[in-house]
């Protein structure tokens, strides 16, 4: 180990025991550079689920997520729901200390929180999405896995805007940056799909993290990530002790033509499980002695950005998914959606924008629910 790597760890640890001993002086508070960001985003969303629509307060009623539309019996199919739930805001510092860089960085919004509703008041609670200090090379904190490339979203009026084919994950991790490359521990959780269907998570039976390699590539404007995943999936009970090995891989690109832009992602994993598609397909699955069988998947998109002029844009997208069988009737199989919106930003940090979204899921035994929705946004960054 390097002196830079020694200085660089104990820095980070006198910088995250500084955080309990609340002893900043004038000076430090001088050489500190404090932000504050964000945005205020407004959505309209006219949705039509093909089976029924979910009750007031699911998740896709807010945005998609692969595996939530399969609809509910008896419900009206149309739905509408108005929401700023997708707002955030963060706040984050800078320092120089003794030569070292550090960062740290919180962010919150309310999107998928439960207490709230849409009755009265609206009153939804904040939810953490990243808090982490960085220092030099270092991360410790929450925020997105190193397995994922958040340059590479496309830009969409839905949340995430290609959930199928892109990794989208973010957990408490350890992290080392040397240049283009980037190693993690991160947390684990194993998801498994148990014979009757239902998901099973497990975080207990095994000592061992995630594990996560990854490469950031830069030629001109184009930018490429290649990135690798290991992990152990374990179920343990007081009558069941199994364990499987995963792995996935991903690529992603960011290209730039003239002044448009093309995105795209391709992942392939054997118990990527919760990494790829919002956990559509879970890690691993149960037989039916018992035993624990990884699941391979493959996921893909790719997006297209049109600059009609400086203020005037457009993107369309289409993301896939599709698992192996699992032999389980209710099991996730595929999944697909797509989605083309035009976008308005009179002035850079307000965009007001219609986006024009389809999905459609199928389990293993041929049921699938499908999903259409129009969106109206007004976004003002701050």
């Amino acid at each position: 180990m390097s002196n830079k790597t020694v200085l660089s760890l104990s820095a980070l640890a006198l910088a995250m025991a500084s955080t309990s001993a609340s002893a900043l002086t004038i000076n430090d508070l001088q050489d500190t550079k404090f932000t504050f960001g964000g945005y205020v985003k407004a959505d309209l969303m006219f949705s039509n689920y093909g089976n029924g629509a979910p009750d007031s307060g699911n998740l896709s009623r807010n945005f998609y997520v692969p595996g939530t539309i399969y609809g509910v019996d008896g419900n009206a199919k149309e739905a509408i729901d108005m929401n700023v739930r997708e707002s955030r805001f963060n706040f984050g510092t800078s320092t120089n200390v003794d030569g070292h860089e550090i960062k740290t960085l919180v962010e919150m919004d309310f999107l998928t929180t439960s207490d709230g509703n849409e009755r009265v008041s609206n009153s939804y609670a904040p939810r953490l999405r990243h808090m982490f200090v960085s220092v030099d090379n270092w991360l410790v904190g929450q925020t997105w896995s190193t397995f994922q490339n958040p340059g590479a979203l496309p830009e969409a009026l839905d949340f995430v805007g290609a959930a199928e084919g892109t990794p989208f994950v973010r957990q408490t991790q350890i992290r080392y940056t040397n240049g283009g490359f980037q190693f993690a521990v991160e947390n684990p959780e194993a998801t498994i799909t148990a014979q009757d269907g239902s998901r099973k998570v497990s975080g207990t039976g095994s000592y061992m993290p995630d594990f996560v390699a990854r490469y950031n590539l830069e030629a001109g404007i184009t930018k490429f990530t290649f990135a690798g995943l290991a992990r152990q999936l374990s179920y343990k009970t007081s009558t069941m002790d199994e364990s499987v090995f995963g792995y996935a891989v991903s690529a992603t690109g960011v290209i730039q033509i003239r002044n448009d832009t093309l995105k795209f992602g391709v992942n392939y994993g054997d118990g990527a499980g919760r990494y790829i598609a919002l956990n559509y397909a879970n890690g691993a699955y149960q037989t039916t002695d018992g035993k624990l069988k990884s699941i391979k998947s493959v996921s893909e998109f790719v997006s297209y950005r049109h600059m009609w002029n400086e203020q005037w844009r457009s993107n369309i997208t289409l993301s896939a998914f599709e698992a192996d069988d699992t032999g389980i009737a209710n099991a996730n199989k595929k999944s697909m959606s797509g989605n083309v919106n035009l976008l308005y930003s009179p002035i850079k940090p307000l965009t007001v924008g219609a986006e024009l979204f389809y999905a459609k899921n199928e389990r293993e035994n041929g049921t699938d629910g499908d999903l259409t929705r129009v969106i109206f946004s007004v976004k003002y960054a701050i």
